[in-house]
């Protein structure tokens, strides 16, 4: 008998995927603009660094949430005391209300239905054990996010099957909305073709919206709830939304996640399963004023998407001066960028030796495709919000470098073949003209 569990000495995490193998290549070198300006780039973590002076300002402005007071009262020993599990009332109607904004106020959210878990991470494995057994499996559109190999398997022993499925036991569909790692919105025909598959095989449906406040472009992000809604099914009580602040507000540390369904049964499950990984008092008492200061919300969600569109931008323009196109985007924190013709080959390996030369002579750390499930390799997700504009134009750089090193190589490698062929061609013809003159003696 072992000492510990299979649990522990497993190797399912998902940890020996490339997408977590360059961070820990970063951590190992991690760059800085004056400790260590050789560094690596972190350009493989999505996280939003673009607004924290709004938030800095607003908390300036508002020491009273910051220190645990409440009409110059201090309420530091209510907060201290145990909380129910349920959340604190004033936040979850903040937190709804603030969701409500980010859709453009088309859909409202009932507060009861809401479950406040530590992070998206926790919100999704809640859902996974609430509605799947060990072995059913949940379908998920590729690519998709490379943490949904541990979040969503890794403890609950629930599947994921990639694009089709055919199994009997299909328990529900995945999405995210806006995508990550393409950086787009669904259409409304799509959200309504999802609706109708999973009434139909009366299975669930997952829509990870944590990048709903981020839509920086045309065209709007719709919600799968106003889906639901234009079709008379609000209260359905198969599709349930995960979200949380740590892409919307730039909060990842703070972790703040939710679930929402119409399922009491759910919201039941999920609530009792949440005192694994509750929000501290301390945070949602802070996050409950700031939410509800309307004129605050406004501000911050137009200024936020202005610079992510004005970010995003700076990396494409960037990448085309290397020759580098994207996919077009409209969301996210990120772009999936087209690296196809820096392979060597049409081949995964291929993809793995490119990635492996950005990331120890480029020093970029991006996500490989692969890492995503893509289908089709030279495609990665490049990240732009997580560092500072002088670090993004020295990451350009440093890629532009190195595309164009790639195009001196193979333009020497052709010459060379050119060469070869030519000087081949001479010999053939100097050996046949000789055997002509030899035949004619």
């Amino acid at each position: 008998m072992g000492l510990l569990s299979r649990k522990a000495t497993c190797n399912s995490h998902g940890q020996d995927s490339s997408y977590f193998l360059g961070w820990l290549e970063y951590e190992k070198n991690p760059y800085h603009h004056l400790h260590n300006p050789n560094g690596i780039i972190q350009m493989g973590l999505a996280e939003n660094q673009l607004s924290f002076d709004l938030l800095e300002t607003w908390l300036a402005k508002n020491p009273e949430a910051v220190g645990c007071k409440r009409d110059g009262q201090s309420i530091f020993r209510e907060l201290a005391l145990f909380q129910d599990y349920h959340g604190l009332p004033a936040f979850k109607k903040a937190l709804v209300d603030f969701m409500a904004e980010i859709r453009g106020n088309k859909v409202s959210f009932e507060p009861n239905n809401i479950v406040l878990t530590a992070g998206a991470t926790s919100a999704n494995e809640t859902l996974m054990f609430c509605l799947a057994e060990h072995g059913d499996a949940f379908l998920l559109p590729t690519p998709y996010y490379p943490g949904f190999d541990r979040d969503l398997k890794w403890r609950t022993g629930v599947q994921i099957v990639p694009i089709h499925c055919t199994s009997s036991n299909l328990k529900g569909i995945l999405i995210t909305n806006p995508s990550n790692p393409l950086g787009t919105t669904m259409t409304r025909p799509e959200l309504n073709l999802l609706i109708n598959f999973i009434t139909d095989k009366q299975i669930h449906l997952i829509s990870d919206e944590i990048y709903s406040g981020t839509v920086f472009n045309s065209p709007s992000f719709i919600t799968i709830m106003e889906a639901l809604k234009d079709m008379n099914m609000e209260k359905n009580n198969r599709v349930h939304i995960v979200y949380s602040l740590s892409k919307d507000l730039g909060l990842p540390g703070f972790r703040v996640g939710a679930i929402y369904s119409n399922d009491p049964t759910v919201v039941s499950a999920a609530v009792k399963m949440s005192s694994f990984g509750l929000v501290s008092s301390q945070t949602q008492y802070l996050l409950s004023v700031m939410l509800s200061d309307k004129k605050f919300r406004n501000h911050y969600i137009v200024k936020n998407q202005n610079r992510l569109l004005k970010r995003q931008r700076k990396l494409v323009s960037g990448l085309e001066k290397s020759g580098i196109r994207c996919l077009e985007s409209n969301a996210g924190l990120f772009c999936w960028v087209d690296m196809r013709h820096l392979l060597s080959s049409d081949a995964f390996e291929a993809e793995m030796e490119l990635w492996e030369r950005i990331i120890y002579d480029v020093k970029l750390n991006i996500s490989p495709g692969s890492s995503c499930h893509c289908n089709e390799p030279g495609w990665f997700r490049v990240c732009f919000a997580n560092m500072s504009e002088d670090a993004l134009e020295l990451a350009m750089q440093r890629l532009k470098s190195f595309v164009g090193s790639i195009k001196k190589h193979n333009h020497q490698e052709s010459e060379k073949l050119r060469k070869e062929s030519h000087i081949g061609k001479w010999i053939f013809r100097l050996s046949f003209q000789s055997f002509n003159e030899q035949d004619q003696r």
